[in-house]
């Protein structure tokens, strides 16, 4: 039997996940710039938020591996088929490598991690600097991407009309699609 929709917790991590990593990009974009007084609480927050979306994409990972999910549409050209899996395998893998990268750059740099976690890079400043690079550019690759994703969303709801967005969507969709 084929499904047509995502698993209702697939599709509340798939939600919850994109408020938080849009909300992580603007708090990581703010801190960079905000040297105020709030800078100490922007960036608590920015780790806290990437602990749990670490936390959370491990959770997805393990849902797109055990339940069953919709199929592209038959009608969709190989060479989107195949953007598409690459481009999901690059969010997860960005969802993944992110909060991943800002813990290693926290061990390197001797910074405070969220509830104590053990360093899992050597304290090296020059490591530091590396993976402080390194995760900033990732973010900008994130933005990037998570842009493409909801531009072929868009793609699939009001052009192709071909119900990919519905299978995701939280709720009913009305009209169109």
């Amino acid at each position: 039997m084929t499904v047509t929709a995502f698993h209702p917790l697939a599709r509340l991590l798939h939600w919850l996940m994109a408020l938080l990593i849009l909300a992580m990009l603007f708090i990581g974009v703010s801190m960079v710039a905000d040297l105020s007084p709030r800078h100490p609480l922007l960036v608590e927050l920015h780790k806290a938020t990437g602990l749990a979306l670490l936390v959370l994409v491990v959770l997805r990972i393990g849902l797109r591996l055990t339940l069953a999910h919709p199929p592209l549409p038959r009608q969709l050209p190989t060479a989107q088929r195949l953007a598409a899996g690459a481009s999901h395998l690059l969010l997860y893998a960005l969802m993944l490598g992110m909060p991943l990268l800002g813990w290693a750059m926290l061990s390197a740099g001797g910074y405070p991690r969220p509830l104590q976690l053990p360093a899992i890079a050597p304290h090296d400043l020059q490591l530091y600097a590396l993976l402080r690079q390194a995760h900033g550019w990732a973010g900008y690759l994130l933005f990037a991407t998570v842009l493409l994703h909801l531009g072929a969303a868009l793609l699939h709801a009001l052009v192709h009309r071909d119900g990919v967005l519905r299978s995701m969507w939280p709720g009913p969709l009305r009209g169109g699609e």
